[in-house]
C-alpha cells in the first residue's frame, strides 16, 4: 500500500499521527481457586481498574486487551494505573503481567514517538 496517504485515509487506517494504543494483560489465580472468586474478582477488576480509567477490555478472565473505551490511545498513566491496581496484593492473584504499550491496530508496528 502506498505510503504517500492523505489525512483522511491515515485516520481511517488509525496510522501515524491517528495511531491508536492499548497493551497486553494476562493474569494468573492461585490454584484451587473455585470459578465464583475468580468472576467476582474479574468483574471488580472491570470496575476499579478498568472502567474506572475510561478503558475497555477485551478477552477473557486470564488474558486480554486493555484499550481505550472511546476512539484514541491508552496514556502510559493510565496503563501505570491499572498494573499500580494489580499489584496492591489481591489474594486471587498468583502473579499479572502488563505489556508495554502496542498499536490497537497493527501490533507488529512500532509505537510512534
Amino acid at each position: 500500500m502506498a505510503t504517500n496517504r492523505s489525512r483522511r485515509l491515515r485516520k481511517k487506517l488509525c496510522v501515524d499521527e491517528f495511531q491508536e494504543l492499548g497493551f497486553e494483560l494476562t493474569l494468573s489465580y492461585k490454584e484451587g481457586l473455585n470459578p465464583e472468586a475468580v468472576s467476582a474478582f474479574f468483574e471488580r477488576f472491570i470496575d476499579e481498574a478498568i472502567e474506572s480509567n475510561g478503558l475497555g477490555f477485551i478477552g477473557a478472565e486470564d488474558y486480554g486487551f486493555v484499550c481505550l473505551g472511546k476512539r484514541g490511545s491508552v496514556t502510559a498513566e493510565q496503563r501505570t494505573q491499572v498494573e499500580a491496581w494489580l499489584q496492591k496484593g489481591h489474594a486471587e492473584l498468583a502473579g499479572s503481567t502488563v505489556s508495554p504499550l502496542i498499536d490497537v491496530w497493527y501490533p507488529e508496528n512500532p509505537v510512534n514517538a
